[in-house]
């Protein structure tokens, strides 16, 4: 990390810290004192995007079905595939608060960010202890993403969305599977938003 001077704020971005199991020790050694935020969004959701982008990389993988289950008969999910291990919200929040208190740590709904932008950013400065100053003023909806793109107040520079890779429509999976899903993640889901003090909706 860059040397820091008491008036700034050094970002750092990385998906698979929360769910590294060395991630909480090494940052807490690095600094005791780091806040974090942490974009969640619905589980079974967030596997089909997982999926859809690996997809697109990898044409031949087994399909979304195959992969999330060992039995799907008898409901047995398998969360040793990654995508399914991943949305296991509250069992990585585990590691972390053995090293950081709970309010050292922010949640961000993923859902919010894309219907209420400027509210969840206002959340994430306020969180940072810094003044709010991206407002709704600074989102549009891209329509052709299906998502909001951080609108720059210079009026020299474009707008910025994200690349490529996000945006890309879900693969179609049997209603079926997402209810088996949504019923096996539904008691980490409970358990995560009582150790967070924050319900998500995501039944």
């Amino acid at each position: 990390m860059p040397r820091t001077l008491e008036s700034q704020i050094t970002l750092e971005k990385t998906p698979s810290y929360f769910v590294t199991q060395e991630a909480p020790r090494r940052i807490f050694n690095m600094s005791r004192d780091t806040k974090l935020i942490v974009v969640v969004r619905n589980p079974v959701t967030r596997a089909i995007s997982d999926y859809t982008q690996t997809l697109s990389k990898k044409p031949d993988i087994p399909t979304f079905e195959g992969l999330s289950f060992r039995n799907r008969t008898l409901g047995l999910v398998d969360v040793s595939w990654n995508a399914i291990r991943i949305g296991l919200y509250a069992l990585h929040l585990e590691g972390w608060l053995r090293y950081f208190p709970r309010a050292q740590i922010h949640f961000v709904s993923g859902e919010r960010l894309i219907t209420d932008p400027a509210g969840e950013m206002g959340r994430v400065q306020d969180f940072l202890g810094i003044r709010r100053f991206l407002t709704d003023k600074h989102f549009y909806f891209n329509k052709t993403k299906g998502f909001p793109c951080l609108r720059r107040t210079e009026a020299s520079l474009l707008p910025r969305c994200l690349g490529k890779s996000k945006g890309r429509a879900h693969v179609q999976i049997d209603p079926e599977v997402i209810d088996q899903l949504r019923e096996f993640y539904r008691p980490h889901n409970i358990r995560f938003y009582e150790t967070v003090g924050q319900d998500f909706r995501w039944e």
